[in-house]
């Protein structure tokens, strides 16, 4: 087992077990790969995060790992249950994860693990299976944040416990919190520590001491900036949450109530006036991405303390440290923000894992993982079989440079919500296509109240179109194709249990509109 000196005593610690490794899962919110340099994307050279892109120089790097639901809460009850958003109930963000089954802190506190959750919970309900938590209340605060720690005023209900402030930076506290829980475990036990960064979710108040970073910077567009929408689905052709709804915001022409209310935008009032529609547009995006960049430049910061600590103790070789996000993230593609759309950007998390032991470092795993695989595949790590409910698939051996035969082509995406800027759809992602059908209807009474719209199909060529630029959803050459694709949706629907036999409603616009 693991041996650790108490840090008032000074010693080194030394890892004596081999069967089970420690873990450190590092989630972010929101942040999209193409805001990590290891994944080479515009943002690479004027925004590196040297911190993060070691787990991928030392280890492995996922370029194909997708959310099933782009939205923090259920992406959150997948990866801890292994399950699609229908069967564990999390479909929505109000949804509250209820914990009558076991998940993945439940199964590795039984094998002996001691196990934490620091940072960020965000499922409403009260965490189980963990040894130890300190959680931030809903979406928490980047100064002085508060927090609810296990334990304290443990007969009240959760969402009225007494919260403890803890001053400083999100990041900064998040990080010092989990280091603490780090240098105090016991020396017989392998750990399992979840650490949860606020950043860079909305509303991107960054650290003053990054205040001016990129001031003298004009960070890249993306191509699809103003893109001509002329090539989408009825569906979606005038939806989606923008940037020129971002300019109104930042510019103080309507109030911020998003996250939390502020008189004026909380990193400095954006001055647009005067300016034409593409002068906005290129504004509000550098306003946005320099506020963006910068929480993120916390969080890297942040990954770097927890590496140092793992080298200075010496448990670099049996641990395995993972960095992730809850999904993808918008940064102007398609001139949107936010997640929510099957479109590449919001699906697709960023996936680094470093263990010396096992991964040869440099290794990058193109294969289609979905975050339901998360869960199965720590379990793997541990020594453990996945559990008869969960869903996913244990990606270990892909890690290890070895080919699963059997493993699974195409994912499945669905995003239950249902919003006047983004439509309820769901949809298949092979390596070369993307088939989506926008549902567009409210299925409960959790989506706020929006009006349903109309329904309608998308195809997109990803060899030829990797930006999905160009919906040829209705082009005859590729209609044998599409044909073939809803059957494999079909059959992927049938597989996890997602039939949609309660909504006959949508039953009937899917059939109207093949």
């Amino acid at each position: 087992m693991l041996c650790f000196a108490a840090l008032i005593w000074g010693c080194e610690q030394a890892s004596s077990h081999s069967s089970q490794p420690n873990i450190i899962f590092i989630m972010s919110d929101d942040h999209a790969s193409n805001a990590i340099s290891a994944y080479e994307s515009r943002l690479a050279k004027v925004a590196p995060t040297p911190n993060i892109d070691r787990l991928a120089n030392e280890g492995a790097l996922l370029s194909h790992c997708f959310a099933n639901n782009s939205i923090c809460t259920p992406s959150r009850a997948t990866i801890l249950s292994g399950q699609y958003s229908h069967v564990n109930g999390v479909r929505t963000l109000v949804d509250e994860f209820v914990n009558k089954q076991k998940h993945l802190a439940h199964y590795l506190s039984k094998s002996g693990y001691n196990t934490a959750l620091i940072g960020k919970w965000h499922l409403h309900s009260e965490p189980q299976g963990f040894d130890y938590w300190n959680v931030l209340p809903d979406q928490g605060l980047y100064f002085n944040p508060t927090f609810i720690e296990k334990g304290i005023d443990q007969k009240t209900p959760f969402h009225y416990r007494k919260q403890q402030t803890h001053k400083g930076y999100v990041s900064d506290v998040i990080t010092d919190l989990s280091l603490k829980w780090l240098k105090n475990q016991a020396k017989d036990k392998p750990f399992m520590l979840m650490m949860h960064h606020k950043a860079p979710h909305a509303l991107w108040e960054y650290h003053p001491k990054y205040e001016h970073l990129f001031d003298s910077i004009q960070i890249p567009e993306p191509v699809s900036l103003f893109e001509n929408l002329d090539h989408r689905s009825v569906a979606t052709k005038e939806r989606g949450n923008n940037l020129k709804r971002l300019a109104k915001r930042m510019s103080g022409q309507i109030k911020v109530s998003s996250v939390h209310d502020y008189d004026e935008w909380p990193t400095g009032k954006l001055d647009i006036d005067g300016f034409n529609e593409e002068q906005v547009i290129k504004a509000t995006y550098q306003k946005y991405l320099k506020d963006y960049l910068r929480t993120v430049a916390s969080v890297d910061e942040s990954v770097g303390r927890i590496l140092d600590y793992l080298k200075e103790n010496k448990l670099e070789e049996n641990t395995i440290i993972v960095y992730t996000s809850d999904q993808g993230m918008f940064l102007g593609e398609h001139q949107y923000l936010d997640k929510r759309w099957i479109f590449d950007e919001a699906i697709k998390m960023p996936f680094l894992i470093r263990y010396p032991k096992e991964l040869q470092a440099g290794t990058k795993v193109n294969d289609m993982i979905s975050n339901v695989d998360f869960a199965p595949t720590l379990l793997d790590f541990a020594g453990l079989d996945k559990p008869d409910q969960m869903q996913g698939r244990s990606f270990r051996k892909l890690l290890q440079g070895n080919r699963i035969s059997d493993w699974p082509e195409a994912i499945y995406y669905r995003y239950w919500m249902h919003r006047s800027t983004t439509p309820a759809h769901y949809g298949i992602r092979t390596k070369d296509y993307k088939l989506i059908f926008y549902y567009a209807l409210n299925l409960d009474a959790n989506n706020y109240g929006h009006p349903d719209s109309e329904p309608d199909w998308e195809f997109y060529d990803l060899r030829k179109d990797p930006l999905e630029m160009n919906n040829v959803y209705g082009h005859p050459e590729y209609q044998a194709t599409i044909k073939q694709l809803k059957k494999e949706l079909k059959q992927l629907k049938e597989d996890i249990g997602d039939t949609d036999e309660a909504y006959p409603t949508l039953t009937k616009r899917l059939q109207s509109t093949h």
